[in-house]
């Protein structure tokens, strides 16, 4: 991204031309995540975009002063993200002063728009783009109806609201997932599994199919197995996993030790890839089943 020395020289004055309006985030980068259009550096860039995109899609604008399609997109961008109300956010970099997020995210021309959910890059385009282009780009990227609706209902128990997510999306794997996990702790079986039935590759998914298989098999380990699951939906998973495990290495079924075993990575799932507690039941399930 070559400019000429008096043109880069020029960046300050230019840059403060990129905006139709005196940006809400001018006390400095991150200042007022409130605003939906704000600065970001090097230093703040994972709290503003990173972490806040698991909340919020974060439009990220790679940008400079010198740069005449960064200012003709600038306000095209800042408007249509002010017109969705807070169902996005823009953030801004200038890559002169922030050369490492640009060499981060492969950066090889300007302006460069990049959308973050759960904190990832979801989409992007370079070059500046007419305003039905933006809109069009915005709308990928936000969240619909059925997946805000998901995403609460998830994180609150809200069965009706995940119900309501499933009428306007029969696919929506969020909600069939927290929604089969809401039913299955009522010991709604058959629903449970119907829900499942058609999410594929989800090692939670997976690990409450196993759970319903082996609540509908019975046994003389039931009541075990039902603290332990029961232990899991409160939070408690040391507990459970140790139950787990304990039940595994007294099993001989190979089927049964399965289903177990399938529990268990259902719970490392749910925990999280780098979760101290999921990588020391790994290891100890590792040498269980080897």
């Amino acid at each position: 991204m070559p400019a000429p020395d008096d043109a880069r020289a020029a960046g300050a004055t230019l840059g403060a031309m990129s905006s139709p309006r005196a940006r809400e985030a001018a006390s400095g980068p991150g200042a007022q995540l409130a605003a939906p259009v704000f600065d970001t550096d090097e230093r703040s860039f994972d709290r503003d975009v990173i972490e806040r995109s698991h909340q919020v899609p974060v439009i990220v604008d790679f940008w400079a002063g010198w740069c005449a399609p960064c200012r003709m997109l600038a306000p095209v961008l800042e408007r249509a993200v002010e017109a969705r109300g807070g169902e996005v956010l823009l953030a801004k970099v200038d890559v002169d002063a922030n050369p490492g997020l640009a060499a981060r995210y492969g950066v090889r021309g300007i302006p460069a728009v990049k959308a973050f959910r759960d904190g990832g890059v979801v989409a992007e385009f370079t070059g500046a783009q007419p305003p039905a282009a933006v809109d069009a780009f915005l709308a990928r990227v936000v969240p619909s109806r059925a997946e805000r609706l998901a995403r609460e209902g998830a994180r609150t128990r809200d069965e009706a609201k995940l119900r309501e997510a499933l009428a306007l999306d029969p696919r929506n794997r969020e909600a069939r997932v927290a929604l089969a996990r809401l039913v299955l702790e009522r010991g709604e079986l058959a629903e449970a599994a119907a829900l499942l039935e058609e999410v594929a590759g989800d090692f939670v998914a997976d690990g409450l199919r196993a759970r319903v298989a082996l609540l509908e098999a019975g046994g003389p380990d039931l009541s075990r197995l039902a603290r332990a699951f029961e232990l899991a939906d409160r939070g408690a998973y040391r507990e459970s996993l140790e139950l787990l495990e304990a039940e595994l290495a007294g099993e001989s079924d190979r089927e049964r030790r399965d289903l177990l075993r399938r529990v268990m990575v259902g719970i490392f799932a749910e925990l999280g890839q780098g979760d101290p507690l999921a990588t020391e039941f790994r290891r100890r399930l590792a040498a269980l089943v080897s």
